[in-house]
């Protein structure tokens, strides 16, 4: 008779799965470390997920099927641009520093493998950006906004919340912040992002 998965341990791997890969990081996970952490053995880890990339990637479309609707919903409400700022880095910084280990994936998967985005794209949450650059586009010439192209715009949003997580051991280094000042730190660019974005395209 033929064995079936149970949804509670594969949700106990996944939740082992994420406390290591957060402290180890993708390269110094072991699935043995996985294994010890859900309390289970080796063999019953590999019956549910054979690769330990595999089931980083079922860590990671979780959480990610977690963060891209609320990103998506922001994108695509009614609130303004600045608003809009406000509220995706809040967010999104409050999930990255939840979930630290995923900007290092993502890179290393796109890095590592080109369908990677392709595969990701084709989740149903994954953001939108249509008419966030509509809206950019019509506050521009409503004279709410600074000229700007609206894809910069989102890069620069992007870049300015996910590099505290991609260069932490780097900016820990120049700035002599140790783990705690650090996690103050990065909660402080909730505010600091937003107010620095919003000042750069906000007429004065």
């Amino acid at each position: 008779m033929a064995k079936t998965k149970d949804e509670n341990t594969e949700e106990q791997i996944l939740v082992a799965a994420k406390t290591v890969f957060q402290t180890k990081g993708m390269d110094g996970a072991r699935m043995q470390h996985i294994a010890d952490e859900a309390g289970i053995n080796k063999a019953m880890l590999h019956y549910y997920f054979r690769s330990k990339q595999l089931l980083f990637e079922a860590v990671f479309n979780q959480a990610f099927s977690l963060l891209a609707p609320q990103l998506n919903i922001i994108l695509n409400d009614e609130s303004s641009i600045e608003d809009k700022v406000k509220n995706f880095t809040v967010n999104y910084t409050t999930f990255m520093m939840k979930h630290p280990y995923l900007p290092n994936f993502i890179i290393q998967e796109l890095n590592r493998n080109e369908d990677f985005i392709v595969k990701l794209k084709e989740n149903t949450g994954f953001p939108n950006l249509d008419k966030f650059k509509a809206q950019v586009d019509a506050e521009i010439n409503d004279g709410l906004l600074n000229p700007i192209d609206a894809d910069q715009l989102f890069v620069n949003i992007i870049a300015l919340n996910i590099f505290p997580f991609l260069g932490k051991p780097l900016i820990k280094a120049f700035t002599n912040k140790d783990e705690q000042d650090y996690e103050t730190f990065v909660e402080s660019r909730k505010t600091e992002v937003a107010n620095f974005i919003i000042n750069s395209i906000k007429p004065h």
